[in-house]
Parts: C-alpha cells; structure tokens; sequence
C-alpha cells in the first residue's frame, strides 16, 4: 500500500540544477548541502546523483547524515558543519568524516582518536567572518590554526565560513564579510601548511557575491531549484533557470455538496456564501501542511486553481471546487508543483506560510511518502 499523499523528487531536475551551479562556479569545487535530507528531498538519493555529476564533496549538518552516506556507499569527503563534540567523534573518525572544528577544545579528544585509529585526520576550521552565530573570531584564528598544526595525527584540509546576507543584493555586508574572510584567511602563508581550501559561498554566495567563488562552493537550495532571495530571485533569472525538483500530491477522498450558510471545519472559520461542492483531501498539519495555511492556500485540480477553506487541521483539508468542472473521488491534486499549464511553487506557499521556501521543502519533504521519477 502506499500513501494517498505522495511527494515526487526529479532526478532530471536535480541534474540540472547541479550543471547551473556547476557552470556559476567555474573552476571552484562543489559541495552539495545534503543535510535534513537533502532539505526534504532525500539525502542519499541527491548525494548518489550529485557524485555522478562530479560533487567533491558534500555537507551533512550532523555527524549521523555522514555516517548514514557512507553506509549508502559515497566515498567522497563528508564535511560534518554541526555538532562536532566528544560524543560524536568516535563515529566521524569511524567513517572518516571529515569534522568543522570552531576551537581549540575539540583537538584533544579528536587527536587521541585519529592516532588509536592509525591515521591522520583531515579538519577543516571555521572562521566567524560576520556571521555572528559559529566559529572562531578573525582575531584568534592565528592561535587556532597553530594548535591544529602542533597537534599529531590531524590535518588542516580546509577553511570556511558563512555569509549572512548573501539573498539580500543590496547590502554591502557580503563585500565585507568576503573582505574580512580573505584577510583572515591570508595569514596561512605563514605557515607550512600545504594547500588548504578555501570555501564561503552558499547558494547566494554562488549566484550573487562576485569574488566569493574561491576554492569551493557550497550550494544548498540552488540544488533543489530555488533561489537564495525566493520569488524575486526567480522573477529576475537569467537562463538556465534552476528548475524545482520537489512535486507534492494527494487525493480527493470525497466530493461533498453543502447548502449556503454551512459553518466549515474546527471553529467554523469560513461559512459558505452560496451551494457548494467541496472536495475533502487526506492531508494536513501531520503532512507539513500547516495551519497557517488556513484561508490562504490554493491547489490545483485538472491544472486550475481552487482555494483550501476552513480550517485544515491534522490529516483534513477542504477545498472549494464548485466552480471546477466535475471533481471526482481519487482525482490528483496538486499542493506543490506543476499541473497541466497550472503551478503553485515553493515561494508562493512560503509566502502563505509566512516562511521560506527551505522551510516548506523540508517539511512536505520529510512528512510524507517520496518518490525518486524520472
């Protein structure tokens, strides 16, 4: 048996948007953002198609993503940007991931693992540039590289750090950060460290921030067909155009007739002002649907908008199709994608979720049945 609510990931999609970034970035490495599973649409699905367009490597929030691409057979390095402490180092040293060090403290423990291992242990170091939420200050990042290089059994394989404000085109706070990033950064001539990876840009970094290529780039939502700065973004693209991988679908389970004047749903929050024919639909909050979405959404039914009322609540939806041509139990209905020359994008339900795009990925793409098509 499988769900009445179904979320469909395009592989060609997928491939495409990864040849966009590959194009943007030039002779920069990439490394594709997999991590909440791959923002919704399936961690190592995406890692085994980015590997076959040539990812260099990839980046999982927590140390267990990593370990779970390695089990699914990709070899390439696995940078770990979240949670790298004592508990989490066996395991990165396990599969050699390869762990985002902010300080100093870490470099013990991580040490004492790599040589019981027998080998060296390939870090990268992460410098608050302006990003004011992780990382070491530009003014103790001499001290630190000097600990990584007098401590056996580790390597400096790379630095990083994070803009900002790379959606935002006006602001001049990306020139800065990339500004403070290679000031910081310079001061590894002093030491003989060998090649070491430089790598800043995001998604807005790579499509956006002149200058911010480097040695790598670190695409996130670019990947999944969505641009950093949401619907202006795509309003203001030049070809190729990233093309949205994620397609969200349900069913109708009964077309109800209802007289004028009939209260709808919990609370009653909208009452019909004509006769009605609602289709009921087997999604909710529990499917990512959010209640906020009440009053505010529409789907499409045979290619045509129709708008969600009353309140949804956890596994129920309504929707007006009166002025439908003859809805039908079991039709498709479209809560996120293309239909017929109709489409409701990610921005859009964003924007009726009082969101982001990423956010309303990860959450159609995480709580429901997904599908790799095409």
């Amino acid at each position: 048996m499988e769900s009445l609510n179904r979320v469909e990931i395009s592989r060609s999609a997928l491939i495409h948007n990864f040849q966009v970034c590959r194009q943007l970035a030039g002779d920069a490495a990439i490394l594709p953002l997999v991590k909440a599973d791959g923002y919704g649409h399936g961690m190592i699905d995406c890692a085994r198609i980015f590997a076959s367009q040539g990812a260099a490597a990839f980046g999982v929030a927590e140390a267990i993503e990593g370990v779970r691409l390695r089990e699914a057979g990709i070899t390439q390095p696995i940078l770990v940007l979240v949670g790298v402490v004592p508990q989490t180092l066996p395991a990165i040293v396990d599969a050699r991931l390869t762990p985002v060090v902010t300080d100093a403290t870490i470099l013990p423990a991580l040490s004492r693992l790599a040589g019981a291992s027998g080998s060296e242990l390939g870090l990268h170091l992460k410098v608050d540039a302006g990003m004011g939420r992780q990382g070491t200050l530009p003014a103790d990042f001499r001290d630190l590289v000097r600990a990584v290089l007098a401590t056996p059994h580790l390597r400096l394989d790379g630095v990083m750090a994070h803009f900002p404000l790379a959606d935002d085109r006006q602001s001049d706070n990306s020139a800065e950060v990339l500004r403070t990033f290679q000031q910081t950064t310079a001061m590894l001539a002093d030491f003989n460290c060998g090649k070491c990876c430089l790598h800043l840009a995001n998604s807005g970094g790579l499509f956006y921030v002149a200058g911010a290529r480097l040695d790598m780039v670190r695409p996130g939502i670019a990947l999944y067909g969505y641009y950093p700065d949401g619907a202006a973004g795509t309003a203001t693209a030049s070809p190729p155009r990233l093309r949205p991988a994620m397609r969200y679908v349900t069913r109708i389970i009964q077309v109800r007739r209802v007289p004028k004047g009939s209260g709808l749903g919990y609370c009653h929050l909208f009452t019909t002002a004509r006769p009605s024919t609602l289709a009921v639909l087997p999604v909710g909050y529990a499917n990512g649907y959010l209640r906020n979405l009440t009053g505010r959404a529409e789907v499409l039914i045979g290619g045509r908008r129709a708008p969600v009322v009353g309140r949804i609540s956890m596994n129920l939806a309504l929707v007006d199709v009166t002025d439908l041509p003859e809805p039908q139990v079991g039709d498709e209905v479209v809560l996120l994608g293309r239909q017929g020359q109709g489409e409701i994008g990610a921005d859009e339900i964003a924007g009726w979720m009082e969101t982001i795009s990423y956010e309303v990925l990860c959450l159609f793409g995480q709580l429901n049945a997904r599908v790799l098509v095409d």
